[in-house]
């Protein structure tokens, strides 16, 4: 006999335990046809929580844009959110500077974040993506605290990368264009604007809350590193309107991360309520409802 799912749980996907003996389902699918599914498209970043419990099930909160499948024997618990929360706050915290709120316009404070925080704590997380087989979550999370921390090095006074008598101050390199680290700048955040492409076309079969996350970071990306070479172009109007646009898209993106990282910590034991993730029509999940509500109708 079934276990009667409500309303809510219905429309958050979430996942219950039959109880017919030897039958287990996962999200609403069985072990069987999950396992069926992974032979005939051998996709490696099908897995998801492990084990029978009422959990959400969320690619954003498993940080992997892969298909539902139940991980077995995991050991380690989901480091996904603790990475998207050490992306969002220091995301968040850099967009404000970039805003200009209440006047803030030097970016220093970020650098005890981006080292601590969104650098060395999300890197962390990465390699614990690593650990749980997430090929994904390993390569997104580890990459970005990799920015973070460089980003850092960046803004620091001692290594004086940017600043007066550092390499882009230097006679010659004045010489050649006064504003050479503008664009030295804008080469750092184009490489992170192609990289975040890529994961951001890995992300159209998960959900529109995980895709929008990289959507709006991509933006985020765009307008700033356009903003650094229209400074070194001596467009500085057009300039401030681009960092404050990315700093509009950065503070989406970091929102949006802190949804995605909820999506992964909440259950039915610790939340009140869960939040949808909103499938894509053409993702597994997507198609899988379908299924369902036709399978339904089919036998009313």
């Amino acid at each position: 006999m079934a276990e009667k799912l409500n309303t809510t749980e219905k429309e958050f996907g979430q996942a219950t335990a039959m109880a017919t003996p030897g039958v287990h389902t996962i999200n609403g699918a069985s072990n069987a046809s999950t396992q069926d599914y992974d032979r005939e498209y051998h996709n490696p970043m099908a897995h998801i929580h492990s084990g029978n419990d009422s959990r959400l099930p969320a690619f954003g909160g498993e940080f992997q844009p892969g298909l539902y499948k139940p991980v077995t024997a995991r050991k380690f618990a989901n480091p996904a959110p603790l990475g998207l929360s050490a992306f969002a706050l220091t995301t968040f915290v850099l967009s404000c500077v970039n805003l200009g709120a209440r006047g803030v316009n030097a970016p220093n404070i970020v650098v005890p974040l981006a080292l601590g925080y969104g650098g060395l704590v999300q890197l962390l997380a990465g390699m614990w993506e690593m650990a749980v087989g997430n090929t994904f979550g390993a390569t997104a999370l580890s990459s970005y605290g990799g920015f973070w921390i460089s980003y850092g090095i960046l803004l620091t006074p001692n290594w004086n990368i940017l600043g007066e008598g550092g390499p882009y101050k230097t006679p010659a390199a004045l010489a050649v264009d006064p504003k050479m680290g503008e664009s030295a700048v804008g080469f750092f955040l184009t490489g992170w604007l192609i990289f975040t492409t890529i994961l951001l076309l890995c992300t159209l079969r998960s959900t529109v809350m995980f895709f929008m996350l990289f959507f709006t970071l991509d933006l985020a990306f765009l307008m700033l590193a356009c903003g650094a070479y229209a400074n070194d172009n001596g467009a500085m109007a057009a300039s401030v309107r681009l960092v404050q646009a990315g700093g509009a898209f950065g503070m989406l993106a970091a929102f949006l991360a802190w949804y995605n990282a909820f999506a992964g910590i909440a259950d039915s034991s610790n939340s009140l309520f869960l939040i949808p993730v909103f499938h894509f029509p053409w993702s597994e999940k997507g198609r899988q409802v379908r299924s369902n509500s036709k399978t339904g109708r089919e036998q009313a």
